[in-house]
């Protein structure tokens, strides 16, 4: 069947999108959905100590956020927003970069007396690569002077940045959150270690591909972003054991749910690897290595609503988003979350 975007399309009122991080982060809710009995129950997020088990293996995603949006201006002193998105090598990123008009190839953006870009190039899509020149050391001049790239939909302003950034988010490089991922907190990752559940970190660097909206009327005429992802020997190990021996493989988001599908082998085992990845997910699709998902809210017509259809089934999904919508739950990153059982 070729599904159309708009069969994923479902109404959402503005009041129900979430501006602000729950505090604390254990206290939003969640919305549990059997997909073997059918049934739906609505709790608090620190409850899902009672759905995971001994034995299973909760897989999140470490990337961190970096504070992707720098302020600039041109040498005649016109004003540039830039966010990175890609690291290419060592000085050159992929960034976007607004207004877009005067930037052309060759054009220098000056950010500060020790951070300045160089435009090199300009991809099909629009992005520019450029060449970055700077005095000291680039990650530590980027904390300072960045800011968090929070979503579109968002306008308050972020008081702590830590508030998004998971708990245990360690390599720099996202220009957006695995925002499933914000609702855990060290307590009560501690507390499900002590209850024998495993917990195995992949890295996949979030693009504000993750954001943009599918334009095509048909599905698989979209043309899916490339992010960057690894797994670790430790990791491979782990998720490996329990898909032997027929233990739950638990993604935390739908970055987590990415990378382990792009790295999966039919029977569902890893190999360590790195690489860039491009994987679309969309009902029908036969999951390989993931049993079940912890993940937010979707925008409405996203490839993220898409992916969680592949696992309950695209009118499934849409009757849990319609039941969301009617218990007033709070939607997208800073939203409340689901678990896929």
């Amino acid at each position: 069947m070729q599904y159309k975007k708009s069969d994923f399309y479902y109404g959402l009122p503005e009041e129900l999108i979430a501006q602000t991080p729950a505090e604390p982060r254990d206290s939003s809710r969640l919305l549990v959905y059997n997909r073997a009995s059918g049934l739906t129950e609505h709790r608090i997020f620190k409850d899902i100590t009672e759905y995971l088990h001994a034995g299973d293996v909760l897989v999140v995603n470490n990337t961190k956020v970096l504070p992707a949006r720098l302020y600039a201006h041109t040498e005649n002193g016109g004003a540039v927003e830039v966010l990175l998105l890609k690291r290419l090598n060592k000085d050159e990123w992929e960034v976007l970069v607004k207004p877009g008009k005067k930037c052309t190839a060759g054009k220098k953006l000056i950010i500060s007396d020790e951070l300045s870009l160089t435009v090199t190039g300009i991809t099909d899509s629009g992005e520019r690569i450029v060449k970055f020149a700077y005095k000291g050391v680039f990650e530590e001049i980027i904390e300072r002077l960045g800011t968090m790239p929070l979503p579109p939909y968002i306008k308050t302003k972020l008081q702590d940045k830590d508030r998004y950034q998971t708990v245990y988010a360690k390599t720099d490089g996202s220009a957006a959150a695995p925002t499933a991922g914000l609702h855990f907190t060290p307590e009560l990752l501690e507390k499900l270690r002590g209850a024998g559940v495993e917990i195995a970190e992949v890295l996949l660097h979030v693009g504000l591909g993750t954001f943009r909206p599918v334009k095509e009327d048909i599905i698989t005429d979209h043309k899916m972003h490339s992010e960057y992802y690894e797994v670790s020997e430790k990791s491979a190990e782990i998720i490996n054991k329990a898909k032997r021996e027929g233990r739950r493989v638990i993604a935390v988001g739908t970055t987590s749910v990415r990378t382990l599908e792009s790295v999966a082998d039919e029977n569902g085992f890893l190999k360590p690897c790195s690489g860039n990845t491009q994987i679309f997910i969309y009902p029908p699709y036969k999951f390989k290595c993931v049993d079940a998902l912890i993940t937010n809210f979707h925008l409405p017509e996203s490839t993220l609503i898409m992916l969680v259809a592949a696992l309950t089934g695209r009118e499934q999904i849409l009757s849990l988003y319609e039941t969301a919508v009617k218990e007033k739950y709070r939607f997208f990153s800073f939203g409340d979350a689901m678990m896929v059982l």
